[in-house]
């Protein structure tokens, strides 16, 4: 194995594989000329023929790498366009003018006359009539293949850095929104531990369970959506219980036939911490929370929407909108074109309508769970 590799290195190193290509190429374009495959063949063999083959062969090799590995990369590539012309023509004209003399070095090793030997049409005209398109026709193709290859591997490059950019990208605005939520909980159970400490354990619970579904469970770009759907709901009674009856909850969330597909993590809450931490704090009138969530075959359909009092409102879209913006940048980057999302910020409401057309986890069977409702106080 080790000396196959070996040998290849070797093939690629000093280009050897592209002789093959040469001694197809002119013996295609041989065949063209002659108009017959199997006479081209037995002339490529004949003594005369052959030196002059050899010819074509040897300088148009050296003429084609010369202009892709000299005159393109120091003339082209630096947009040096008038030079790279002049240079190009200079070494097309002495290519055929090199090619030319091995029809006279043909007939001279054989002491035979260039009519002898080519035809009594044989002439400097009829050769460099020959030689000079072939060569034009080795350097447009040679260059057209390399140019091509070139196109093809900056292309490629260009996807890779592309698609790093976005991991990145994402990895950075899901970095960016989970400080933002641990330090909203560990707020709330702060604010527990002095308010009951009996609800504070039951919060440090729930709390346990959302920093190991965090930390352990979605540090993949998609997730089954039950744990998605797990981990809102352990969040939804973490609120309930620090929020107490202050604020209406409302929450329905289906999750009957959820196991058959998957999400990308951190998708729904951002809306969810959204409507906790804005909810209107009145004390006259009610203050309410309403989540939905259903499947409708592959669309998975949310809405919240929460009270808000209108002095909240310049909070709510300054600093309380960073979460929403980072979860707005995912959604165009995890599923674009495959999801709608309408903000409706009215006069004493906050509401968010989502649609994203989920994939299949692969699952063999559907996994049913029976709908979940919990619920507070229906809002007034």
């Amino acid at each position: 194995m080790l000396k196959a590799n070996q040998g290849q290195s070797w093939l690629v190193k000093y280009k050897l594989y592209h002789i093959p290509f040469w001694l197809l190429y002119h013996y295609v374009w041989w065949t063209v000329a002659v108009g017959n495959p199997l006479k081209a063949a037995s002339s490529m063999f004949y003594p005369p023929l052959t030196i002059k083959f050899l010819f074509y062969l040897v300088f148009q090799a050296l003429a084609a790498y010369f202009n892709l590995y000299y005159l393109i990369p120091k003339y082209l590539e630096k947009a040096r366009f008038g030079a790279y012309m002049a240079w190009l023509a200079a070494t097309v004209m002495v290519t055929s003018l090199c090619i030319v003399s091995g029809y006279y070095f043909s007939a001279f090793v054989f002491n035979s006359s260039i009519q002898q030997v080519f035809g009594a049409n044989a002439c400097f005209n009829f050769f460099l009539g020959n030689a000079l398109p072939s060569t034009c026709a080795i350097i447009t193709l040679t260059m057209s293949i390399k140019l091509t290859k070139k196109w093809l591997h900056t292309k490629k490059r260009q996807q890779l850095l592309e698609k790093e950019k976005l991991e990145t990208e994402l990895k950075f605005l899901r970095n960016q929104f989970n400080p933002h939520f641990l330090f909203n909980t560990i707020n709330s159970i702060f604010f527990l531990i002095h308010k009951d400490p009996g609800m504070a354990s039951s919060s440090l619970a729930k709390f346990s369970d959302l920093l190991r579904y965090q930390l352990y469970e979605c540090n993949d770009v998609q997730i089954p959506l039950t744990k998605e759907l797990a981990y809102l709901n352990n969040y939804i009674e973490l609120e309930k219980l620090r929020q107490s009856n202050y604020i209406n909850i409302c929450s329905n969330i289906e999750e009957l036939g959820a196991g058959a597909f998957t999400i990308a993590p951190f998708i729904i809450m951002p809306f969810v911490e959204n409507a906790f931490k804005h909810v209107s704090r009145n004390g006259d009138k009610s203050d309410w929370i309403n989540i939905q969530l259903q499947l409708s075959e592959t669309c998975l359909d949310f809405r919240i929407a929460n009270s808000k009092a209108s002095v909240e409102t310049k909070d709510l879209l300054g600093h309380g909108g960073i979460g929403l913006q980072n979860v707005q940048r995912r959604l165009e980057l995890i599923y674009p074109g495959k999801h709608e999302l309408d903000i409706i910020n009215g006069g004493d409401s906050f509401e968010v309508e989502l649609h994203i057309e989920l994939s299949k986890n692969f699952i063999p069977h559907l996994q049913t769970t029976p709908v979940i409702t919990t619920k507070n106080k229906m809002p007034v």
